[in-house]
């Protein structure tokens, strides 16, 4: 399971961990993040999203719709597609 916001797109970001004596080690950065289901009141359907608490702030200003909608084009939320069997 990769752990990337479906409507923002923020991702995990490396950096380092830096101790008393100055010693740096690489780390992880995890975003706050959601597996939640969102109704669409117009398909009058539940999807489940992986999103950041920024993402589920965002949701709840401008609707589900409308944040689908625009962020569909910048490609962070992908449709699951139906393989068809010959």
């Amino acid at each position: 399971m990769s752990k990337i916001c479906q409507i923002t797109g923020k991702k995990m970001m490396v950096g380092n961990k830096i101790s008393n004596s100055n010693i740096k080690t690489k780390r992880l950065f995890n975003i706050n993040f959601f597996k939640k289901k969102f109704f669409i009141p117009s398909k009058k359907k539940w999807i489940k999203l992986k999103v950041s608490s920024h993402g589920i702030r965002i949701i709840n200003k401008i609707g589900i719709e409308k944040a689908l909608k625009y962020y569909y084009k910048k490609n962070f939320y992908e449709k699951k597609k139906k393989i068809k069997k010959k």
